[in-house]
């Protein structure tokens, strides 16, 4: 492959970020189109092993698969700007948005305008629940899985429950499974150092805000452990945030959190982007400076795992992906991720109220969505216009 000038590779990331809406499965779409079929940065066969890699690793799928499109590029620095470009005109956008509240009030602004955006982003959910469903539910044993998943995370709402849940339906489908040599041996030589800073700040956020009794600390520790716990990207971190945010320490309520999980449906990036929002709102009462490290804290946590990742398996990625059990464990992994995703739905529908209007709206953006006919950021500004026209 002809070397490629790092600022047009760029342009092309910029280009893919403006025009992605509507989470991974519709990124991929966009990636097909400018980085495999406009500028054959690498082939539709290689982009589908990406997309199987980040399947398997913690963190923001698509995000992680553009990162690796330029680590392919250009190596690691321009995998970083890569990530950078990609990721932070909507986390700009997010942290903007955590402060909506707060002017509206100042301007006096009834925030029942945002009546319906809270059921639109319920809408988007049940969206995502029902396509992962398809995708991952293939026989018996993965809906049990699912269903299992699903009842374990309705039932008890406690922050650990999410990763033993994925960990036990991947463990499950190892141990299902009638293929021999599992844990065939491959010859590898992965840069040790990103495993090494990943395991750096997972234990030593969960000791600095043991230790420390800083809200930013503790924003940060929160963060990036949705960052390495979840697999699927952002609709699967959905549930994970929204138990420990609102449920367990209260940050915001039920229809702040939803508010911004709606609004960040009508713009383009990575879905996880709502971290910003969410760690803004969590950090608010502290003054602006405050809000916007709050802010920052979770834009920056919840993307580092996956980077660190990324950077620490794509170079032995050929090698690692003959381990049969690895991608075993794979199916039974998304299996309990799609149970969680519904439960998240359900859950939603639930604390958002069953009014007339409410369920009007759910079915409206459901159906839209369905239609595949009406742009996301369409929806979400018909949804503000009705809110505050009536």
């Amino acid at each position: 492959m002809k070397k490629t000038e790092w600022s047009v590779f760029l342009k092309d990331v910029l280009i893919c970020s403006l025009g992605a809406y509507g989470g991974p499965e519709a990124h991929y779409g966009v990636f097909t189109d400018q980085m495999v079929t406009k500028k054959r940065y690498l082939t539709e066969e290689e982009l589908v092993e990406l997309i199987a890699l980040t399947g398997i690793l913690p963190g923001p799928s698509s995000t992680q698969t553009i990162v690796a499109i330029g680590h392919k590029v250009g190596g690691p620095w321009l995998a970083l700007l890569t990530m950078l470009v990609w990721a932070l005109p909507v986390l700009t956008l997010m942290t903007l948005l955590s402060f909506l509240s707060q002017f509206m009030g100042s301007m006096n602004i009834s925030k029942d305008g945002l009546r319906y955006i809270g059921p639109m982003a319920v809408g988007f959910v049940l969206l995502a629940a029902y396509k992962i469903g398809l995708k991952v539910v293939t026989d018996r044993f993965t809906l049990s899985l699912s269903l299992l998943g699903a009842t374990a995370t309705y039932f008890i709402r406690e922050p650990w429950i999410y990763p033993l849940v994925l960990i036990a339906g991947g463990a499950a489908t190892v141990i299902a499974s009638k293929e021999r040599d599992l844990w065939n041996h491959v010859k590898i030589s992965p840069p040790w150092r990103y495993l090494v800073a990943f395991g750096f700040f997972a234990v030593g956020s969960l000791l600095l805000a043991f230790i420390w009794d800083n809200p930013i600390a503790r924003l940060f520790e929160s963060f990036y452990r949705y960052g390495y716990l979840v697999i699927g990207g952002g609709q699967v971190v959905v549930p994970l945030m929204y138990s420990e945010l609102v449920e367990v320490n209260h940050y915001m309520t039920n229809q702040e959190f939803l508010t911004g999980f709606g609004l960040v449906q009508g713009l383009p990036g990575p879905m996880f982007s709502f971290s910003a929002y969410a760690g803004g709102m969590a950090a608010r009462g502290g003054g602006t400076v405050t809000q916007v490290l709050g802010a920052m804290a979770g834009g920056i946590a919840i993307f580092l795992p996956g980077l660190l990742l990324i950077y620490f398996v794509y170079p032995t990625w050929e090698s690692l992906k003959k381990i049969k059990a690895i991608k075993i464990s794979l199916k039974g992994i998304v299996a309990v991720a799609g149970g969680l995703v519904t439960v998240a739905a359900i859950i939603l529908i639930q604390r958002n109220g069953l009014e007339l209007g409410n369920l009007f709206a759910m079915v409206i953006t459901l159906s839209l969505l369905l239609t595949k006919k009406v742009p996301a950021p369409l929806i979400v500004l018909a949804f503000l216009i009705a809110g505050f026209a009536l």
